[in-house]
């Protein structure tokens, strides 16, 4: 055996002598040597594990902070980190930036200190501190959810030869449907239906209902302008027309229908 023995503490490597106390059992706060799962504090990490996520749900920051704080300073900041990871995409709002931070956290904890030392349980800290400020909602969970017995039902619903209870909120995607706008050049079908270029341009390119930056349409336009094939100012200003928010796949006014080539 070498000099020195590589151990793993919580996800971080520390090298510990051997004759250095590295065979000495870890104790918790009470002097007690530490059983399998328990933290310094006397508890079982899945406990703390499971108090932390609720924290972060029900944007408790001070329970967060010490479950994270617990579970870095016993050993268990890997587990930490892992859980922390799973509720940033199950129990936060989706957009929000707290996934970077925490990734941040948990690169400074694990590549700049071991994730034991005050440093690295301050990162466990901040990082809980910013799950649990997010906003919280489980919609992603729930869509999963829903999306999963949505397709259980529609296949219940054929072999039964009825309709089903509820159907996906694009129902059958084909076109002439309510999605006929997404059938262009760059699908099988619109590809037969010639639907080209100009097609995608006028109606397929549409964005909103916030519609495009000031900046983002004057670039749009100028484009149109140097464009191979000549646009009406119809098609022009349908093409840059922000969709509605009540109605957003119906194209009504379609100009350019003939998708004539120039």
């Amino acid at each position: 055996m070498s000099d020195d023995t590589q151990t793993t503490l919580g996800g971080g490597e520390a090298d510990i002598d051997e004759g250095d106390g590295a065979d000495e059992p870890r104790t918790n706060d009470f002097g007690d040597e530490l059983g399998e799962h328990e933290t310094r504090g006397g508890y079982s990490r899945y406990t703390v594990s499971s108090l932390l996520q609720k924290a972060v749900r029900r944007s408790d920051e001070e329970c967060a902070a010490w479950a994270a704080w617990e579970l870095a300073r016993s050993g268990y900041a890997w587990n930490l980190w892992d859980r922390l990871a799973l509720y940033v995409v199950e129990d936060l709002r989706a957009g929000d930036e707290v996934v970077l931070h925490v990734h941040r956290y948990e690169r400074l904890a694990n590549d700049h200190w071991s994730p034991e030392e005050w440093e690295g349980r301050l990162c466990a800290i901040h990082a809980a501190l910013a799950a649990a400020r997010a906003t919280s909602t489980r919609e992603a969970t729930y869509a999963n959810d829903y999306f999963e017995k949505v397709a259980q039902e529609r296949a219940e619903a054929r072999r039964a030869g009825r309709e089903p209870a509820y159907d996906f909120p694009v129902g059958d995607l084909e076109p002439g449907g309510e999605f006929d706008v997404i059938f262009d050049q760059h699908t099988y079908e619109g590809a037969k239906m010639d639907r080209n270029g100009r097609y995608f341009t006028v109606h397929g390119a549409r964005v909103g209902p916030e519609g495009e930056s000031d900046l983002g349409e004057r670039w749009r336009r100028r484009s149109l302008d140097l464009d191979d094939r000549d646009y009406t100012d119809a098609e022009r200003d349908h093409a840059l027309a922000p969709v509605d928010p009540q109605d957003r796949w119906t194209e009504s006014d379609r100009p350019g229908d003939d998708d004539r080539e120039e």
